[in-house]
Parts: structure tokens; C-alpha cells; sequence
């Protein structure tokens, strides 16, 4: 029996493209900015519709820091993955090869300089 999965499976140990991260830090940086407008709509409506402004100012307080978290939330990159260093262990015998020396080989059609 073979399963159907709409999404293929990932074989590959490779970062996501460049195109595709910066398209997903886009969608970030919009989706956080565009928090800030109902935080000011929802601000005005109880400002003014009830009379309640240490709510609405509370709520414009918190929303002055969106756009600064917006950029520094945007412009952070992916984590780093962890590389396996390559050290040096004195306990390891490094391995060799006897190769065969490489002869010189013949020249078949030399350059020859001739003064005509």
C-alpha cells in the first residue's frame, strides 16, 4: 500500500533558499505591524466611545514598541545548525596509502622553435 502525502519528503540536509526566508521575514514584519492598527482603533473606541483613557493609553503604551520589535523580529535569520568540528585527537593514527610514483611521460609532438 502507498500513502499520498501532498507535501514531498525533505532528502536534503540544505538551508531554505534565500527567496523563501526573506519571504517568511516578510510575512513576519507584517503580520507584527499590522497588530499596531487595531491596538490604536481599539485605543481610540475606548478613549472616546467610553470614556475609559488610562485602558486606551495603556494599550497605545504597548503598542509604541511594535514597529521596534517588528524590524529586530524581521531581520533576525535563521538559528545556526550545529557543525561537527573537525579537532585534532592524538590517540587517532592517521592512515596512508603507498601510491605508485607518477613516471614522466613521453612527449609525442614537441613545439620546436624554427626560425624561417
Amino acid at each position: 500500500m502507498r500513502r499520498h502525502e501532498s507535501s514531498p519528503v525533505l532528502i536534503t540536509g540544505a538551508a531554505v533558499s534565500p527567496a523563501e526566508e526573506f519571504a517568511a521575514r516578510r510575512r513576519r514584519y507584517s503580520l507584527i505591524m499590522s497588530l499596531r492598527i487595531p491596538c490604536l482603533v481599539v485605543a481610540g473606541v475606548l478613549a472616546i466611545g467610553f470614556g475609559w483613557t488610562i485602558a486606551a493609553a495603556v494599550i497605545v503604551m504597548l503598542s509604541v514598541p511594535l514597529p521596534w520589535m517588528a524590524v529586530l523580529i524581521a531581520n533576525d535569520g535563521p538559528p545556526r545548525k550545529a557543525e561537527k568540528v573537525a579537532r585534532y585527537r592524538g590517540d587517532r593514527v592517521l592512515e596512508t596509502r603507498s601510491a605508485r610514483a607518477i613516471e614522466p611521460g613521453q612527449v609525442i609532438d614537441a613545439p620546436t622553435d624554427r626560425a624561417a
